[in-house]
């Protein structure tokens, strides 16, 4: 290749590279890649718009061309002819070969998008309407439970309240990893389908009712990296994020040693006799989280298909209803089962925040252990 061949092919590559960047800084490309099978897609993304681009200008510029060149007012006679061997050849030839060009980097990236043997950690994402559940299930951190809630306020949401950079994409307990690590992520739902899509990772999976999907990911350079819920679920759908953050090993160590020590002031939670003041004010934290979206903060609901609890005879009636309620669903509603995501000094006191909230007189006091004996 001559110098002027390579110092044409350099400055072209340069400014393309420099496009890419400055159509990302604007929000129109992908997100910048940060694990290997992301910066595959990233440049094979790349290279099929410029395939695609030579194509365009290629076939358009011969077009018009010839439109311009041509022209009858030029006094251009059309020939006629019915076939041509040579052209008919390098038609089919050029496309095909074009086609294997690109067949060859994507074949190459969905098999390595595909390989999820010998993780160093494995985590079970659970898709809920509308939420994330986590579950440690092999390597270090094994035996966390995570359920990762949108953390934007109402306020922000209803336009009260200023709306930060993370806005919509933020959430109360994000998946922890570490930096370097493989990690396995396996994909189901609760309740319908739902997809967990990381684009910095490139990462997309389906979470099926019924199924275990997986895929997975190494994450490069540590930092928080945000997505989204991409599948069609319900009502808030675009509620539904999805926070990572990418840690040192000794950073992840100390946060699995913390989640310990969360977990053993949770056990003592649920083994302890609560006050009613401490048990509604943690229940109207728990409901705001879990529950406000669909019943709303004022217990107003968005009836008919999430009935309002403000002077529900559920919530005033029998005790045992309600928490059956809460904790299994109700089949064939919208009402999702509680009772895999909450413990039960939560459950205990979301059902007497909700007891004595708005207009609600039933004044009664929930305790762990109550909830316990339903479980069982």
């Amino acid at each position: 290749m001559s110098l002027f061949a390579r110092t044409a092919v350099t400055t072209g590559l340069a400014s393309l590279s420099a496009s890419a960047l400055a159509v990302e800084k604007n929000g129109v490309n992908l997100q910048t890649p940060v694990t290997e099978v992301a910066s595959q897609i990233y440049n094979m993304h790349t290279l099929m718009l410029i395939i695609c681009l030579v194509i365009f200008i290629g076939v358009f510029g011969v077009m018009f061309w010839s439109v311009f060149k041509h022209r009858k007012s030029k006094g251009a006679v059309a020939a006629h002819f019915h076939e041509n061997t040579t052209v008919e050849i390098v038609w089919t030839v050029v496309p095909v070969l074009i086609l294997l060009g690109m067949a060859y980097p994507a074949t190459k990236t969905v098999i390595a998008m595909k390989d999820t043997s010998n993780p160093d950690i494995t985590i079970k994402a659970t898709g809920y309407q509308w939420k994330w559940g986590y579950d440690y299930i092999k390597g270090e951190g094994e035996g966390i439970r995570l359920i990762s809630n949108l953390s934007t306020s109402q306020e922000a949401i209803n336009g009260n309240a200023e709306k930060g950079d993370s806005y919509l994409l933020e959430v109360d307990e994000p998946l922890v990893v570490p930096v370097g690590k493989k990690i396995r992520i396996l994909t189901t739902a609760n309740d319908v389908i739902h997809a967990w899509w990381v684009p910095a990772f490139g990462v997309k999976q389906d979470a099926i009712p019924g199924f275990i999907r997986d895929t997975w990911f190494r994450a490069e350079k540590e930092g928080i990296y945000r997505g989204n819920c991409a599948e069609l679920c319900g009502k808030d759908h675009g509620f539904m994020p999805i926070e990572v953050h990418v840690v040192s090993d000794a950073d992840y160590t100390a946060w699995v040693k913390t989640h310990a020590e969360k977990a053993e002031a949770a056990a003592e939670g649920n083994a302890k006799v609560w006050d009613k003041g401490d048990l509604v004010a943690t229940g109207e934290k728990v409901f705001n989280a879990n529950c406000a979206a669909c019943h709303q903060a004022d217990g107003k609901g968005l009836p008919p298909a999430f009935p309002a609890l403000d002077g529900s005879a559920v919530v005033n009636g029998p005790v045992g209803e309600q928490l059956n309620t809460v904790m299994h669903g109700r089949p064939g509603t919208a009402m999702a089962a509680f009772g895999n995501m909450l413990d039960d000094a939560q459950l205990a006191a979301v059902i007497t925040y909700t007891r004595n909230a708005w207009g609600n007189t039933a004044g009664d006091v929930i305790q762990p252990a109550d909830v316990a004996a339903a479980r069982n």
